[in-house]
């Protein structure tokens, strides 16, 4: 088990705190952005990391919080949100091994633009503002998958604002259902939804109740379009989904 609370550790190859490291494999080998690095590039940058672990719901960073490190997962799962005036909760996107975030504000220099979670026991490798820039000055290649994610998130936000100030509570959840299932372009009758969403993490994704997303979840379910298994939920007919999604959306 992660401890409760977060601590840094060096991050050095020799110290003998990881699998990765025991098996003379950098832990940045599964980080996405680095897919093309050899060892030898890894390790240097792993040198200029640190080690932290996090437990689940332990805040990772703060929203408007002033630090610049970039966070590599290397394992478990991290949620990017914010929070309105009254508490709720607002979700912009959940993290996996191999993600990383915290480099808008290593970017521009200025605050987080939101706080990220650990949803389950998280090993993170933190690297400073100074190391990242000089990666992306040195491997354009990398600045350039930056980039191609930003501009991911700008439409992905385009999105969901247009869905947010045009759309009724019930079809802002319909419209989130299909975002889920989409993971790629390939046109399908079907998709699964795994692990099966938990109404409040829907509900905090397009503003609302989580008791709107279980009455619009059940009547999807009278209609044939969704089912529930015991860990997953079954998009059966994707084309009628999208359809009622582009009706409303106009």
């Amino acid at each position: 088990m992660l401890a409760g609370r977060a601590f840094e550790e060096t991050a050095r190859l020799n110290g003998g705190v990881t699998s990765a490291a025991a098996n003379g494999r950098s832990a940045l080998a599964d980080i996405e952005l680095f897919r093309d690095f050899d060892k030898a590039t890894l390790t240097q940058i792993e040198q200029s990391c640190r080690y932290r672990r996090y437990s689940a719901q332990e805040q990772i960073i703060d929203s408007d919080a002033v630090s610049s490190d970039v966070f590599f997962i290397i394992r478990g799962r991290a949620r990017v949100v914010t929070y309105s005036m009254s508490g709720r909760e607002i979700t912009f996107a959940d993290l996996q091994a191999g993600d990383y975030f915290g480099e808008v504000a290593a970017l521009d220099g200025g605050p987080r633009s939101a706080g990220v979670m650990a949803t389950e026991d998280t090993l993170v490798l933190s690297l400073p503002r100074g190391p990242f820039l000089a990666i992306l000055a040195d491997h354009p290649e990398v600045a350039l998958r930056v980039m191609r994610r930003l501009a991911h998130i700008v439409r992905r936000a385009n999105e969901r604002i247009m869905d947010l100030s045009t759309l009724a509570a019930n079809n802002r959840v319909q419209a989130e259902l299909l975002r889920q299932a989409r993971s790629d372009n390939a046109p399908r009758k079907t998709a699964i939804i795994e692990p099966i969403p938990i109404h409040s993490d829907i509900a905090s994704r397009v503003s609302t109740t989580r008791e709107t997303v279980a009455r619009v979840l059940n009547e999807l379910a009278r209609k044939g379009i969704v089912e529930r298994t015991r860990t997953a939920l079954v998009i059966r007919d994707m084309p009628r989904l999208r359809m009622m999604v582009e009706e409303v959306r106009g």
